[in-house]
């Protein structure tokens, strides 16, 4: 019979097994604080971009009566978030990001000369960056031919385009890009986007972005101060 007096010691633990406790332990710490951290950036980073569209929920709100008419397609957000990055060329062949644009309005839009409809959007593009073009407004039409280059100026000459910047990426990434965030399906797309970067509406299909209803609209979201001919009209 044991002697309730006399303490029972457990048996020793080897310096070995100590050892890979304590280092199994840190380990586990260290990814834990490491997940944690790396929660809190990305959680973060988010809630600063939201936070740096907060005020543009205001302008989308101002602008959302007045997708009606020729531009009743487009999609108005509620909760605008940063535009998706994308890269392309610019006139000039060097590399451009949608982000260096960041302080003027940006109208972006899709195109491709295999594309009809874009063949009639176009001229009305073009119309719409001559009239409101500026400091604070641009039409940003990048074509997306991954074939036959050479026809991408002549096509623009056919229709009549004499104001639009030649904008271009002959990969189409930029398609794929805001294909895989669900903002683009077909062409042409345009989307509308602040002078903070956030977006404010896509639409799919053409338009006619020199119609009264898209001169007031494009007036709006620039806060009035588009310069040049329909754009400032009362």
């Amino acid at each position: 019979m044991p002697d309730p007096n006399q303490t029972e010691l457990s048996p020793p633990v080897s310096r070995t097994t100590g050892a890979k406790t304590i280092l199994l332990t840190g380990l586990a710490g260290a990814l834990f604080v490491a997940v944690l951290y790396g929660m809190n950036w990305v959680g973060g980073k988010e809630s600063a971009d939201n936070a740096n569209c907060a005020t543009s929920a205001q302008m989308a709100k101002k602008i959302a009566p007045l997708a009606h008419g020729q531009i009743a397609s487009l999609n108005i957000s509620k909760v605008p978030k940063p535009a998706t990055e994308i890269a392309f060329h610019g006139p000039d062949g060097n590399r451009l990001q949608l982000s260096d644009f960041r302080g003027k309005t940006v109208l972006l839009n899709l195109w491709a000369t295999w594309c009809v409809p874009c063949r009639a959007e176009m001229p009305a593009l073009d119309r719409l960056q001559a009239d409101a073009g500026g400091p604070d407004f641009e039409v940003v039409a990048i074509n997306i031919d991954t074939a036959r280059l050479e026809r991408r100026k002549p096509f623009l000459e056919s229709v009549g385009v004499k104001q639009l910047a030649f904008y271009t990426d002959p990969k189409a990434d930029v398609f794929q890009t805001l294909k895989q965030a669900g903002k683009v399906l077909g062409l042409p797309t345009t989307i509308l986007i602040d002078a903070k970067g956030c977006e404010l509406g896509v639409m799919a299909g053409p338009a006619e972005w020199d119609g009264p209803e898209a001169i007031s609209l494009i007036r709006a979201a620039t806060g009035g101060s588009s310069s040049g001919g329909k754009a400032v009209s009362p």
